[in-house]
């Protein structure tokens, strides 16, 4: 057993790989980070001999180094083998000199699917040779929730519980969720916003009294969002096979430095990258790219984290954060490892709901990081512009992503990350295209009919299945609710 792992708060609060993946969340509310990751390089050169399997072989290998070679190997093979329409699983696309990566080939049309098909293997593997059960706690802002309820689907010893913003997805993704099948699936509305879902998730697993009635009933509290390991780490494989396909394709020469653009708003997918660069993936500069609620974009020009600010709605949902949970990792690399200086931002972050890391660390992270906005007029003008100019349809959250590394391309090659199908937001994407005053199901297919990428048989079904989940309740209510799943939701 190697505890590589510790919270970002206190060095002293330890983890195997496997637990960290079984926890979720470290017993101070702080995430789990290996520190010393940059010291275990991943092998550029291997890389370019690998598919994506391989890839993710090699990757998670490095990073969960308390799984066996072969268990690696099963879990890569259950997650990727025929459950993605792309034999490349995520294709890089040159689209009007920009290099789009494509992200939503898997079941749920949405990047989620790229860590949320392997989690439920990494955690089954890790429950070996044992009796307890999980309970998977997640708060979605859209795409999260379907693809984990795909992956935990009837997986012995687990069950899962997700809550999601009430009238706040997209009709797609709410329907994605609501016709979940599944004997050990439970979805709620919550009545708030997604920062009201996820700050009560967290609540709920420091509440003593809450894990004291999981554990009388052998289960353990665990999460399917990004704060857990098992959901960040497969995420890294991607950047470093978007870097195998640009040199393949003469793009680059192997060991040249590229740039990402990342739309994003709890950091998670981001940050995968940053990891990527720490274990030896050549990067010049991240793009953070987010919408209206552009806190991230403040933070990176000034170095003041506030989420005192109104919450928008837009039509990229999954932007649609104020508190980004997955920065306190990064924030961690930033000061060098100081656990107490991440632990004093946080607290000020709860206290006062902003924080100023100082000119020295703005500095530094502006050497790597850089960020832009979009309105959502301006999102529905660029994908507008770039389906005239190449007959690419994107949908909101890619277009974001995609304007940011448009306005670099010169400066050196920039993928632009595409982390969802435009298919999952069909009206606003045709909305943008001056369609308009059709239904979610007209517009469903008469994208169809426009776009080159076929309608995926996954989203076409939704019309036809049975709400299976009509629950909302306030987020007071969210323990009573896990209570009650924790009774039901296991043969």
């Amino acid at each position: 057993m190697s505890l590589n792992y510790q919270s970002t708060r206190n060095p002293e609060l330890k983890a195997d790989s496997r637990q960290a993946i079984l926890k979720g969340l470290a017993p101070d509310g702080g995430l789990y980070v290996w520190p010393d990751m940059a010291k275990s390089p991943v092998d550029l050169d291997q890389v370019m001999q690998e598919d994506y399997m391989g890839i993710a072989r090699i990757v998670l290998g490095k990073l969960l180094p308390d799984f066996t070679e072969d268990e690696i190997k099963e879990c890569v093979e259950g997650a990727y083998s025929e459950k993605f329409d792309d034999p490349l699983l995520t294709p890089v696309h040159d689209v009007d000199g920009v290099h789009v990566l494509e992200l939503f080939h898997g079941p749920t049309s949405a990047f989620k699917d790229m860590a949320l098909t392997i989690l439920p293997y990494l955690m089954r593997s890790a429950l070996k040779q044992s009796d307890e059960k999980v309970m998977i706690l997640t708060a979605t802002s859209g795409d999260t929730g379907k693809a984990a309820l795909s992956g935990f689907q009837d997986v012995d010893q687990t069950a899962i519980c997700v809550f999601y913003p009430h009238g706040k997805v997209s009709d797609i993704q709410y329907r994605q969720m609501a016709t979940q099948k599944g004997n050990n699936v439970a979805v709620f509305a919550v009545n708030g916003n997604f920062d009201d879902c996820q700050s009560r998730v967290k609540e709920l697993f420091m509440d003593e009294e809450l894990n004291e009635f999981a554990k009388q009933n052998h289960v353990r509290l665990s999460s399917a969002n990004s704060i857990n390991i098992g959901r960040l780490i497969p995420q890294v494989v991607y950047y470093f096979d978007a870097y195998r396909q640009l040199v393949n394709n003469k793009v680059i020469k192997l060991g040249e430095e590229v740039s990402f653009s990342v739309p994003t708003g709890n950091f998670g997918d981001v940050l995968a990258g940053y990891y990527a660069n720490l274990l030896g993936l050549p990067v010049r500069k991240f793009y953070v790219a987010s919408n209206s609620n552009n806190v991230l974009t403040d933070f990176i020009k000034t170095g003041v984290y506030d989420k005192n600010r109104p919450f928008i709605q837009t039509i990229s949902p999954s932007m649609d954060i104020l508190i980004s949970s997955n920065l306190e990792r990064f924030l961690y690399f930033l000061a060098d490892q100081d656990s107490k200086q991440v632990a004093a931002w946080m607290e000020q972050l709860k206290q006062e709901g902003k924080y100023d890391i100082g000119e020295e660390y703005r500095k530094k992270m502006q050497e790597k990081f850089d960020a832009d906005f979009l309105s959502d007029e301006q999102t529905l003008q660029v994908i507008k512009k770039v389906y005239d100019r190449t007959g690419v349809v994107l949908d909101p959250h890619t277009a974001i992503g995609y304007q940011a590394a448009y306005q670099h391309k010169d400066e050196g090659p920039v993928v632009a990350v595409s982390t969802a199908s435009p298919y999952k937001f069909s009206r606003d994407v045709l909305k943008a295209l001056n369609i308009e005053d059709l239904d979610e199901w007209e517009a469903l297919h008469k994208l169809d009919e426009i776009n080159s990428d076929i309608l995926p048989e996954k989203l076409a079904e939704l019309e036809e299945l049975p709400i299976l989940h009509e629950t909302v309740l306030n987020a007071d209510q969210m323990d009573e609710a896990i209570r009650k799943a924790c009774g039901e939701l296991y043969d």
